[in-house]
């Protein structure tokens, strides 16, 4: 998708104050405000002006998109097409009581990226209470965060480090960036997207009140052997075209660790072998399946091509395009 900048379109330095990215909108804001602006395609602009500043004028957010707009940069640099990575924000932090949990009907690029978690804060922000001694209390806001975790930690349960980033004002108004380092314990069983709580890890309360809590959501680092998907889990497994067709016993390094699989005669490209209860530990167990994928050699040396010359010879009537006919055939 297209990177949107926020800062060309509120007209800021990349540097800019919190002080001058609220000016910048409050003169944009009565330029396109379509209750009063005669400028065309007033609703657009504003439009984009609101997101812009939604983003923007949140010290979290910003950082996280800061972050994002430099690995834009390096693949606009590279003459390719921006592509967000996968679990882009994964270690950025971001409080409940952020701007952009306002967010309006904004952009497919702010709804993919910044869509959730602006709706969880808006959905999640703490109650007002008052302190037992009348003075005004207030519980402290919810924290959430995206982790990545090594799918094995899901089999056998982990203790890890994990390293957060977030962002504030300084006294004149500049991005300062925050970083803290948790001990997490991660629980056996856990599966894509679910929340672990760390309890008071969140902002401070005040006149009294609780602290808020740390929520991490869980997702797998992606390009691994493996994928989840719930319970389930999926790897691929190659074979010589000769394990297949002829059926064969293969090890397999499973998140578990290495296992003797019987693969069938007559197996075919994408047939799935399914080992059951070997999948994400719970009540019951997820499976495993292993996706069968076929190994072409390599015709690299003489003997290599011989063999590939006599299994033609041993095939002379076998066609793999005999069901793609060509159109009006």
């Amino acid at each position: 998708m297209e990177f949107k900048d926020y800062y060309q379109v509120l007209g800021v330095a990349k540097n800019a104050s919190a002080e001058d990215i609220k000016k910048a909108y409050r003169k944009l804001a009565r330029k396109y405000h379509p209750d009063v602006s005669k400028e065309p395609h007033a609703a657009q602009h504003m439009s984009e002006v609101n997101e812009a500043n939604a983003v923007l004028s949140d010290p979290e957010t910003r950082a996280a998109y800061d972050n994002l707009g430099a690995q834009a940069a390096q693949a606009a640099h590279g003459g390719r097409d921006f592509r967000p990575p996968p679990n882009w924000d994964a270690g950025f932090e971001f409080s409940d009581d952020g701007t952009a949990g306002d967010a309006g009907d904004f952009s497919d690029f702010f709804e993919q990226l910044f869509g959730r978690a602006a709706r969880a804060q808006h959905a999640q922000r703490g109650h007002r209470t008052h302190g037992g001694d009348g003075r005004h209390a207030e519980p402290g806001s919810d924290h959430h965060a995206k982790i990545e975790l090594d799918l094995r930690d899901a089999y056998h349960g982990a203790e890890r480090t994990i390293h957060l980033r977030g962002a504030h004002l300084d006294a004149h108004g500049h991005l300062v960036p925050d970083e803290r380092s948790l001990q997490v314990k991660i629980p056996k069983g856990v599966r894509e997207g679910q929340l672990i709580r760390l309890v008071g890890q969140g902002s401070p309360g005040t006149g009294g009140a609780p602290a808020g809590n740390l929520f991490l959501e869980v997702h797998f680092t992606p390009g691994g052997p493996w994928h989840a998907e719930g319970r389930d889990v999926y790897q691929s497994l190659p074979l010589a075209p000769w394990e297949a067709a002829l059926g064969a016993s293969v090890e397999v390094l499973t998140p578990t660790g290495p296992v003797e699989v019987s693969v069938p005669a007559h197996s075919r490209p994408g047939r799935k072998l399914r080992l059951k209860g070997r999948g994400i530990p719970s009540t019951p167990p997820g499976d495993l399946y292993l996706e069968l994928d076929i190994a072409q050699p390599p015709a690299d040396s003489d003997s290599a091509r011989a063999a590939y010359a006599a299994l033609a010879k041993a095939f002379p009537h076998f066609n793999p395009r005999q069901n793609h006919r060509a159109e009006g055939a």
